[in-house]
């Protein structure tokens, strides 16, 4: 993270706001309101040097003083706040107001009090010696340059944190599966109560879930069960909830010879510490669910890249869940005249990571309605441990926030929601009583709200990563016989990523009601996708889609057009919020489109979002699907279709046979520019591969998974799937 602000009298900031000054004054407007936007647009820009984000009106709660609100507070990418701002106009007294501010509980960390000609600055209640005259360029500069370069003692132990975050966690990890797979070794009763719980894992999650994952679940749990109970202040949280009292038995039987958990991972008191000091300055449980939900983001970025990638951890923005549930609530009402808080309208939210859907639901449900919502018609599933643990946290909270009663959420299941599907799943064990009895209840109930952020990974960039996802005998062949038959593109390896699954899956569950998802938006132009635009279209008479764009991997003139990702750098697919209404006494069928506009950057389609509400306040076009499924048929001409296509069969077509050429899947190694160095290439590779078969025949009766046997070096060998076979 930069350290110093980059900053002069003569930057374009710095004259940008002397200019807006100027032009209020030659117009006489002088009050507070207006003259601070100047500011607040200079400290914005100052603050992208170090990824913070101005808050404007940012609420502070404190214990005597209730809810304070100072003119704007600078965040950053963890949700702390580094610094804040309170504006006045120049009728004000500025020393007389600080002292009431001060009276009132403002914060001394940090705070700049700014009058369009004067600004003093606070830091850890001490008042800055500096110039405060701020009509000088000069003085204005300083003035910032020591606000933004300022960082508390446990702010500056959390910059350390972060900036190695992604270095340390890996090793961390690493040293705690070390000390696991000693009490494999040595402690009889862990052995036991480990294969107990890998068999309940295997039976709930995966069949064919690896011992590795099981460990990684235990480190996962080790790792962060102490931040849940010194951030969220909740130390009965592993003894109430289903899931973790199962893990806490197999980690019972690994520290039972330590003086205490904290002694089996006192090498960690570093890395607890920082974040724990940092929490501490988030002042209410909002803040600290913003703030952990981002530490979970940054932790598994760094603990377990592929299992990140492969579940497209990503934490879903703000005012992409405050539309959808608005908008579900909307078209509840015109639809079906219902609403989210009637009985009957079972809400599911099949992915749920941090929990964030839900508590925007539970928000949205009037409070006389929430108890019995909440024990009867709320249900999320969450394949990973982490973010099923900061989900219940996050969901319980908020039924305390509004109820102030603690009640377990029933709702969740940890649990692979596509596994659901599975036929042969029904006889299985889900990880304990409690959670198996919790998966039959959702899969009985009739779901009429499904929302959530499904999975965007589509495949493994390199073989050799050995991450690919996982098959779904079901899901796919749901896939297989709807979108991908009635495709007509030659390559279809798209309908293979998960979230088309997850709209495969929703189609299937849902009978009547609503689908809600924020996904990749490929599908609504893409070629690949022509059969599952039909097959959505036939199934609801009603859909919504709004194209928020912002895909990065376009080229040229078209990538400027497609301007910021609303996740920011988190993702770099194109995203779209698609709704879907399946009303069974619909006369009609239409499809409704609104597009992002071009360059537009992900604050501008953020405010879209924030200022239009819900679905029901945007300005929808229509969309007539052309004879080929296409959705998007501006430009195309009808005489297209006549033409002669290039591959055919014998009655059309140019050509009877296309063929994608000399096809190695690893140019790297079959040319060279020298004939040595190709002759040592592909001997090395005809080696190592000889040498794999060889391992691969001998393995014994006892089996062993093809990934995990293989070497996956890339300077020895380039496998493919097909050299896998």
């Amino acid at each position: 993270m930069q350290e110093q602000l980059n900053l002069k009298p003569t930057h374009k900031l710095v004259k940008s706001y002397y200019d807006t000054l100027g032009q209020y004054g030659q117009l006489d407007i002088d009050h507070e309101m207006a003259v601070r936007s100047a500011f607040q647009a200079l400290l914005r820009g100052c603050g992208k040097q170090f990824e913070w984000t101005l808050v404007p009106e940012y609420a502070i709660h404190k214990p005597k003083a209730g809810i304070i609100k100072v003119d704007g507070a600078m965040v950053d990418p963890f949700r702390l706040a580094r610094g804040f701002w309170e504006a006045k106009d120049e009728h004000d007294d500025l020393e007389k107001e600080i002292r009431a501010k001060f009276e009132r509980g403002y914060p001394k960390s940090n705070i700049i009090f700014q009058a369009p000609e004067k600004a003093i600055l606070f830091q850890n209640g001490i008042r800055q010696g500096l110039n405060e005259d701020i009509r000088d360029g000069g003085n204005l500069v300083e003035l910032l340059k020591v606000f933004f370069g300022y960082r508390e003692p446990h702010h500056e132990e959390w910059d350390e944190a972060v900036a190695a975050f992604k270095e340390r966690i890996p090793a961390i990890a690493q040293g705690v599966k070390v000390k696991i797979e000693a009490q494999r070794r040595n402690n009889p009763e862990f052995v036991q109560r480990f294969e107990a719980f890998y068999d309940v894992c295997r039976q709930s999650i995966n069949p064919n879930l690896s011992v590795e994952a099981v460990e990684t679940m235990l480190i996962q749990h080790l790792m962060t069960e102490r931040i849940f109970r010194r951030i969220f202040d909740n130390p009965d949280f592993t003894r109430r909830n289903v899931i973790a009292v199962e893990i806490e038995k197999v980690i019972d039987s690994m520290t039972a010879k330590q003086s205490s958990r904290n002694e089996f991972l006192k090498g960690l008191d570093h890395f607890y510490r920082a974040i724990e000091l940092a929490a501490e300055s988030t002042q209410d449980y909002t803040e600290k669910q913003q703030f952990m939900n981002s530490v979970y983001e940054r932790f598994f970025q760094g603990f377990s890249p592929k299992e990140a990638d492969t579940h497209g951890i990503v934490y879903t923005p703000q005012p992409i869940v405050d539309f959808m549930v608005r908008s579900v609530e909307d078209i509840l009402k015109k639809e079906f005249g219902r609403s989210l808080s009637d009985r009957g309208v079972h809400i599911l939210d099949p992915f749920v990571g941090t929990g964030n859907f839900i508590t925007r639901v539970m928000k949205e449900i009037k409070t006389t309605a929430l108890p019995y919502k909440y024990e009867n018609e709320l249900h999320c599933n969450e394949v990973m441990l982490l973010p099923y643990y900061v989900a219940s946290m996050n969901i319980e909270h908020e039924y305390l926030e509004r109820t102030g009663e603690y009640r377990p959420f029933p709702g969740i299941c940890l649990v692979d929601t596509f596994e659901l599907a599975e036929p042969e799943q029904s006889s299985l064990s889900f990880m304990s009583e409690e959670n198996t009895a919790r998966v039959k209840r959702q899969k009985d109930s009739p779901i009429f709200v499904i929302i959530g952020n499904p999975p965007y990974n589509a495949w493994q960039q390199n073989e050799n990563d050995n991450n690919k996802n996982r098959k779904y005998p079901e899901i796919d062949r749901r896939v297989a016989e709807t979108y991908s038959k009635d495709s007509s593109a030659t390559n279809k390896s798209a309908l293979s990523d998960p979230f088309v699954k997850a709209f495969r899956w929703a189609s299937d569950r849902i009978g009547e009601g609503i689908v809600a998802y924020v996904s990749n938006n490929g599908f609504i132009e893409d070629k690949a996708f022509d059969g599952m635009r039909k097959h959505l279209g036939d199934t609801f008479p009603t859909i919504y889609h709004l194209n928020l764009k912002g895909d990065a991997r376009a080229t040229g003139e078209q990538r400027r057009r497609e301007g910021g990702n609303i996740f920011r750098d988190a993702i770099r697919v194109g995203v779209g919020i698609t709704i879907l209404v399946r009303n069974r006494s619909a006369s009609r069928r239409e499809i409704w489109m609104h597009q992002a506009e071009d360059y537009w950057k992900y604050y501008d389609k953020a405010k879209l979002l924030e200022a239009s509400g819900s679905a029901s306040a945007i300005a929808w076009s229509p969309v007539c699907p052309s004879i080929d499924n296409d959705w998007l048929t501006e430009g195309l001409r009808p005489e297209f279709e006549y033409f002669t296509p290039v591959v055919g069969d014998s009655q059309c077509g140019l050509f009877k046979v296309m063929s994608n050429g000399v096809q190695t899947n690893r140019d790297a190694w079959v040319y060279s520019f020298s004939k040595e160095s190709l002759s040592n290439q592909v001997r090395r590779l005809a080696r190592t591969y000889n040498e794999q078969v060889a391992s691969w025949e001998g393995r014994g009766e006892g089996g062993a998974d093809l990934d995990e046997l293989l070497d996956t070096d890339d300077q020895n060998i380039k496998w493919s799937s097909r050299l896998k076979e």
